[in-house]
């Protein structure tokens, strides 16, 4: 669907690129129509391998611990001396007053819209926040995103954050940031919020409702006590390294287990206990570098440690920054927001992470996260090649930007 966004806005804004295209309209009916049979055929090609195996048992509902290596689940008790627990997570609603009684939406059901909100009001201004805001501004909604913090997308670095800020405000979209949410109220189909931002309270009202405040884990209906897993304080499931639990013979993968909380990294939870329970190896996520992306446009590829993160783990470090308007790529398409910013250990030229905000960024980033897998230093890529024009090109620049900067400690002193 937000393919289908960006097509809507490469529509809308066809006069920018000297195209002219009249009664531009959306359906999204049809757009959740492609949508449900994309998620739908995945879904029966899934199911179709599990039955073609067969040695491989599907039982449908809620699974609960009878003890350390039994599982119930209706009038079945499974037993094995080995479980794997991949539950996921789901939304995370916070305890406002007056919330429970607003037909709100979460990421699950807000792609079941077949009618356009007038005005949607996302609270939270993280990945799901920010994905979905874009996606129905650009559908024709009006979009204001209230978030408790000074920054939207708070893991990232400020210029990072600063400039993703920018770029959907372009569109159109409303931030209310700092601010904290204490009433909510739905009348007459709308729905009213009370934000409270550096002592003034104000109230926000729209059609809709998009909570996007985080996720939990589906860890409360499991009885995991009766087989004595134990958990983390915000209720993940604590494992080791390995993925293993306290619990020898039970291990846990994915979202349910906590951060980094990615579909890509659930599968290589799998690759990993695949790898050391079959084929006899010995991976762990120790020191696992995790790339990442928020499909927003322009897209926020990271991988490994920003620069705040770098510098918390006492690393001294050398930075490399250049605005896509550098990037040839970027200006012939006139799509030059976003930026491009590596961090490097200065001790010994490895790279310790990197974040590509531009379009395609999500797909710009692997190639640093390949060099970093590789445990090259950044020069291999100073001297290298670079298609001419691409957005990997500004890689060229970025290399030729590193430069050392002072520790906090001695900036202080200075």
């Amino acid at each position: 669907m937000i393919h289908r966004a960006q097509v809507a806005h490469y529509a809308q804004n066809a006069e920018r690129w000297g195209v002219h295209a009249r009664d531009v309209s959306v359906d999204l009916p049809r757009i959740v129509a492609q949508k449900n049979q994309l998620v739908q055929g995945f879904r029966d090609g899934l199911l179709k391998k599990m039955r073609d195996r067969p040695n491989l048992h599907v039982f449908h509902g809620t699974a609960q611990f009878t003890g350390p290596n039994q599982v119930r689940v209706g009038d079945e008790l499974l037993e094995s001396e080995r479980i794997f627990i991949n539950t996921g997570a789901r939304p995370a609603v916070p305890a406002i007053s007056g919330l429970a009684a607003v037909n709100y939406l979460t990421n699950e059901n807000i792609m079941d819209l077949t009618a356009l909100p007038d005005h949607l009001i996302v609270l939270g201004g993280g990945y799901i926040g920010l994905e979905f805001g874009q996606m129905f501004r650009r559908f024709g909604s009006q979009v204001t995103v209230i978030h408790s913090r000074n920054q939207i997308a708070s893991s990232e670095d400020p210029e990072i954050a600063a400039e993703l800020r920018r770029a959907l405000a372009s569109e159109g979209m409303r931030f209310i940031c700092n601010a904290r949410t204490t009433q909510a109220e739905e009348k007459n189909g709308t729905i009213s919020l009370t934000v409270e931002q550096g002592g003034t309270k104000t109230i926000v009202s729209g059609s809709h409702l998009l909570v996007a405040t985080g996720r939990r884990p589906n860890t409360e209906e499991l009885a995991l006590d009766k087989a004595g897993v134990a958990l983390n304080p915000d209720r993940t499931i604590n494992v080791n390294y390995k993925l293993e639990t306290n619990v020898p013979g039970i291990w846990a993968l994915g979202d349910v287990k906590g951060e980094p909380a990615f579909t890509h990294i659930s599968y290589n939870d799998f690759q990993i206990v695949y790898a050391n329970l079959v084929e006899g190896a010995a991976r762990t996520t120790d020191k696992r570098i995790v790339p990442y992306c928020i499909f927003t446009d322009p897209q926020l590829g990271g991988v490994g440690l920003t620069e705040k993160e770098a510098r918390a783990h006492g690393y001294k470090v050398k930075i490399g920054k250049v605005p896509m308007s550098r990037v040839a790529r970027a200006l012939e398409r006139d799509e030059t927001a976003g930026l491009m910013k590596i961090v490097v250990d200065a001790a010994n030229d490895r790279i310790l992470g990197a974040t590509i905000l531009s379009t395609d960024g999500g797909e710009t980033v692997h190639i640093i996260y390949t060099l970093m897998l590789a445990g090259a230093p950044y020069t291999l890529l100073k001297g290298a090649v670079y298609i001419h024009p691409t957005f990997a090109e500004g890689l060229f620049f970025l290399m030729d930007d590193v430069k050392a900067l002072p520790t906090e400690t001695e900036t202080l002193a200075a």
